[in-house]
């Protein structure tokens, strides 16, 4: 069996050192007038601490204990309990593999479109954010299929929303550039229309009639890549993505990750996964999200950070811990 790494990214909020330097550079994009620093795209909410790390590191234990490496990217602090002696742990700083000229970054598409660069880094490996976490038994072939990665393929219409969905529409634009829709679909036919999808078929199948792509559908959980494909969209692409990793902060004109598994996918390289894989929740906690972790309704689970008041986020909190202490009670080796 081919390795398969995991490479998670993380910040510590709280770090004073980090948010002085974030707090330096954004001053300066307000000074420019962008103040970008104050939108949606960079606010508060994006660096929260939810302090939930350790259930993905014993999710990650206890449900893929196959993995070969973990890659744990950081700006360069570390969590006290974390065991940096694990045989399976990698530290990986920013300067570590981001080339010199885009530091310091504050920017998650810059840091994410240089993932491939990381030293001794699988050729296959699979990308956390640390809010998606495995919380059910996954086998390698959950991820890479042949050596290919396995994907829910589903055409998607990306809604015109000024600071969220840029990198989307960016990233289409380019996958038009390279790839015929229909031509795409054609030669992988069932790839693209597959009964695992489940309703995402139905999304297919309704935007077949226009021309180009109007979108690939993200599911926003773990995401297998193969570094050949970060190497491609580099050089295809070169401009954009030094214009990304350029810039500080997360911009309207920023690509991100995804521009690299819609080329997996347009290119036919991977195989159809099923829908009821993982779950993406944006919204505040709530018993629908509880019971998905506690009843382990899926194999992995994104619970993205939403705006709320303190009293709000202290007691989501308490409620998130709770349902990950029924699943994951025991602590893993990666703790101290």
């Amino acid at each position: 069996m081919e390795k398969i790494d995991f490479v998670i990214t993380w910040v510590d909020c709280n770090d004073s050192k980090w948010k002085s330097e974030r707090d330096k550079y954004a001053q300066k994009d307000v000074d420019k007038d962008t103040n970008l620093f104050k939108t949606w795209i960079n606010c508060e909410s994006r660096y929260r601490d939810w302090d939930t790390l350790k259930y993905w590191f014993r999710g990650a234990e206890k449900y893929a204990p196959w993995v070969n490496k973990i890659y744990f990217i950081t700006y360069g602090h570390l969590p006290k309990w974390l065991n940096t002696k694990n045989s399976k742990l990698v530290i990986v700083n920013h300067e570590d593999f981001i080339p010199k000229e885009y530091l310091p970054t504050f920017n998650s598409n810059a840091i994410e479109l240089n993932i491939h660069r990381i030293k001794n880094l699988s050729e296959r490996f699979v990308y956390f954010n640390d809010d998606v976490f495995l919380i059910k038994s996954v086998k390698p072939v959950d991820f890479f299929k042949k050596g290919k990665p396995v994907e829910l393929a589903a055409l998607d219409a990306v809604e015109l929303e000024y600071d969220k969905t840029h990198a989307a529409i960016n990233n289409i634009k380019i996958i038009n550039k390279y790839f015929n829709k229909n031509e795409v679909i054609k030669k992988n036919f069932f790839k693209w229309f597959n009964i695992k999808y489940g309703k995402h078929l139905i999304q297919t199948i309704l935007l077949m009639p226009w021309r180009k792509f109007k979108g690939i559908d993200e599911t926003h959980i773990c995401c297998p890549y193969k570094k050949e494909y970060f190497n491609k969209v580099w050089t295809l692409e070169k401009d954009i993505c030094n214009k990304t990793c350029s810039n500080k902060f997360r911009t309207i004109s920023d690509v991100n990750h995804w521009l690299v598994r819609d080329f997996q996918i347009a290119s036919g390289e991977f195989y159809p996964r099923r829908k009821s894989f993982g779950k993406n929740y944006i919204r505040k906690i709530d018993n629908e999200i509880i019971q998905t972790i506690v009843k382990q309704k899926n194999k992995c689970v994104c619970i993205n950070d939403v705006e709320c008041t303190y009293d709000e986020y202290i007691k989501q909190k308490k409620m998130l811990h709770d349902a990950f202490e029924k699943i994951l009670p025991q602590k893993s080796s990666f703790e101290r």
